[in-house]
């Protein structure tokens, strides 16, 4: 272990301390256990690591792991409050990684480039790759409208919930993860808080977590949590003129990509649950952040 005097120092001058945040629901013992070596196993100082059960009895947990058994599952953001606490309480951490319970971090350098990029104290989140056993990305994990590949770094207005890092700083400053939306789009929710409040977001293709190729369809919920989580987006973040701008953007985007007849009919009952429940407190985001946002590539409107 290198002494802190060789670790990436923030601007006070003292080392960048990480640790993660994992949530499960108890289905994938085998992977959690390898995503947890894999953590283990990373170059300099151990990594602080916490584990959520939601909703489940969870695994034997290696040594130095913390676990959090939850009666109910609370959903990803949820659960993430409840890792994010923990992490908290101890008060020596100083940037969370979030990573998903079938991830794999393949390169034990990874949490020493985090340490390194939060160096930068204008930095607030960090977006890993998500790659598959084969290293491929799929387009749908690149945080940009226009991108001609996967490896492309820099700063974004968006990350990936699977693989990412986050500034302590940042949930000081704009709050928790959205409790109210449970499942999709919480990290558009946080990323729009955070570039809002003045922090960067970059996304970085050599810090990798692998992960099983999947479908997003496969959650039961997807279909209506993303429409009308879009709708709460919406109702929550952006300033009244671009509301319907954005919601008309989504339905045509929706209906073009044509779901299966029953995740049609589950959109459109999640955007008018959207249009019709409480979606917490509504700050509009500056136009600075507009702008900021359409410079970078993706203005607020799709």
């Amino acid at each position: 272990m290198p002494s802190t005097d060789t670790l990436p120092v923030r601007s006070g001058g003292s080392p960048v301390r990480v640790g993660a945040a994992v949530l499960t629901m108890g289905t994938r013992p085998v992977e959690l256990a390898a995503l947890l070596e894999s953590v283990r196993v990373q170059d300099g100082p151990p990594v602080p690591v916490v584990v959520v059960g939601n909703g489940c009895a969870l695994p034997p947990l290696p040594d130095g792991v913390q676990g959090i058994e939850l009666e109910t599952n609370l959903g990803v953001s949820g659960g993430r409050n409840k890792a994010l606490e923990a992490l908290a309480a101890r008060g020596d951490i100083d940037v969370v990684m979030y990573l998903d319970d079938d991830g794999l971090l393949p390169d034990p350098q990874t949490a020493g480039r985090v340490r390194e990029a939060f160096t930068d104290p204008e930095l607030g989140i960090v977006g890993f790759r998500i790659a598959d056993e084969t290293g491929e990305t799929q387009r749908r994990h690149v945080p940009r409208l226009r991108a001609t590949g996967p490896m492309t770094a820099g700063p974004v207005t968006t990350f990936l919930g699977g693989g990412n890092a986050v500034r302590m700083t940042v949930v000081e400053q704009t709050g928790d993860w959205p409790d109210e939306f449970f499942f999709s789009h919480e990290e558009t929710d946080v990323a729009w808080r955070a570039l809002d409040a003045g922090w960067r977001i970059d996304y970085r293709p050599d810090l990798v977590l692998q992960h099983p190729r999947t479908s997003p369809a496969r959650h039961a919920v997807y279909y209506r949590t993303t429409a009308r989580n879009r709708v709460w987006l919406a109702r929550r973040h952006l300033p009244a003129v671009l509301i319907p701008v954005y919601l008309g953007m989504w339905i045509m985007v929706t209906m073009v990509r044509r779901p299966p007849l029953a995740g049609a009919r589950a959109w459109w009952g999640g955007f008018f649950e959207g249009c019709r429940k409480g979606c917490g407190p509504r700050t509009p985001m500056k136009w600075r952040t507009v702008w900021t946002m359409t410079r970078l590539g993706r203005p607020p409107i799709i």
